[in-house]
């Protein structure tokens, strides 16, 4: 089995020749080539939230607490659904999880677990092997080393994210690679094949 074969079984339909070979070969560089590969420029001036797009101000709660505030968060519903263009027959709710400083968090851990784990632990999130971390690289308008926690999603009605101001509002969009590493964070973290539960039909 050639595994660059199988990946292109998996790949969006909709790229270019010359797009489906850039991806491909930064599949193949990966974890190592994340820093200069998850962002894009093409998609700044575009009205548009898309998924997986690194926002300022999305409100936040983190429950059992009941404040909420106002944070940079990373986009996890679909640009389909998203899109207002898209006519709905109920209203629509964006979901996004909390942008966080990687240095905060490793910090937090090293006062728990000590410095060495931290310090290992940091590691393996940087190389997106912490299934339920998505991993975001110094970039775009991404000044500092973030993390988000795909069990920490919010929701927020849809039709009141202003979209007049998103250039400002935007810290980043995801590069084909980046968009198609997360979709893969993503399904690895909510739908794990292997469960190993036995879940036969009721008789």
């Amino acid at each position: 089995m050639s595994l660059p074969e199988e990946i292109k079984k998996y790949l969006p339909q909709y790229l270019s020749e010359d797009s489906t070979k850039e991806l491909l070969q930064k599949l193949g560089g990966f974890p190592n080539n994340i820093d200069n590969s998850l962002y894009t420029n093409e998609l700044v001036e575009q009205p548009v939230i898309f998924q997986g797009d690194g926002l300022l101000d999305l409100h936040v709660i983190n429950l059992p607490d009941t404040t909420v505030r106002p944070t940079p968060a990373l986009v996890l519903t679909n640009t389909c659904d998203v899109d207002l263009a898209n006519d709905r027959a109920y209203p629509v709710q964006i979901c996004y999880s909390p942008i966080m400083r990687l240095e905060s968090f490793a910090e937090m851990v090293a006062k728990v677990k000590g410095p060495d784990y931290a310090s290992t632990l940091a590691q393996s999130i940087r190389r997106q092997h912490v299934t339920s971390i998505v991993y975001l690289p110094i970039g775009g308008g991404l000044t500092y080393e973030g993390i988000v926690f795909l069990d920490r999603i919010n929701n927020y009605p849809n039709k009141l994210v202003p979209r007049d101001n998103l250039k400002e509002k935007r810290l980043f969009s995801l590069s084909n690679y980046g968009f198609y590493l997360l979709l893969l964070k993503i399904s690895i973290h909510f739908s794990r094949i292997q469960e190993a539960v036995d879940r036969d039909i009721q008789q």
